[in-house]
């Protein structure tokens, strides 16, 4: 399923640019504003249900926070379970965690041991707004094949194709990115 060049001229437009935020030298991609543009969000939305309604999943898994945003709403429409891959300490029940390297550090995020169900094998879409470097996303698929579900793709509305995370993530699962940034 594409996306039709007008709907993704719209999205787009929809972003603000935040120059030297969080540091100085970085453009910060604000979706904020295209959350509170009804109709940029409901194309994105609609073009998400659209491109994996088909996919059989059995869940899909936001990572925090806003991938939270996208995915459970995604989750709605598809009449699927939202889970939350969240930062170390915040999930309350036993849980299972990956670190990932930062730009200077360590960090980490969890999932509950059983957030895919009893059985094994769960087809698991995971959604975020942006891919970088991709040590999160790497991190958050790990996980989710650890559980014995399986992470069928990661997706994300923004993609940096001029850092490698998408390319690393490739080595591990599909990888769908809306809008792509040089």
């Amino acid at each position: 399923m594409t996306l039709s060049n007008d709907d993704r001229k719209i999205i787009e437009n929809s972003i603000r640019d935040i120059k030297d935020f969080p540091k100085e030298g970085i453009v910060f991609k604000d979706i904020t504003t295209l959350l509170n543009d009804k109709k940029a969000y409901g194309i994105l939305m609609q073009h998400l249900h659209d491109r994996y309604k088909s996919y059989n999943l059995d869940y899909i898994a936001g990572i925090d926070a806003r991938g939270f945003i996208f995915g459970a709403a995604l989750a709605q429409m598809l009449g699927l379970g939202f889970v939350p891959i969240r930062k170390k300490g915040k999930l309350p029940y036993t849980t299972i965690s990956e670190k990932y390297a930062l730009e200077y550090g360590v960090d980490e995020i969890e999932v509950h041991i059983d957030a895919f169900g009893e059985e094994k094998g769960a087809k698991v879409l995971i959604i975020d707004d942006l891919i970088a470097t991709g040590g999160t996303a790497n991190a958050a698929a790990t996980l989710v094949n650890q559980t014995g579900a399986e992470c069928v793709e990661c997706c994300f509305i923004i993609g940096l194709t001029f850092l490698d995370g998408i390319e690393k993530l490739e080595e591990k699962t599909e990888v769908y990115s809306l809008i792509e940034v040089d």
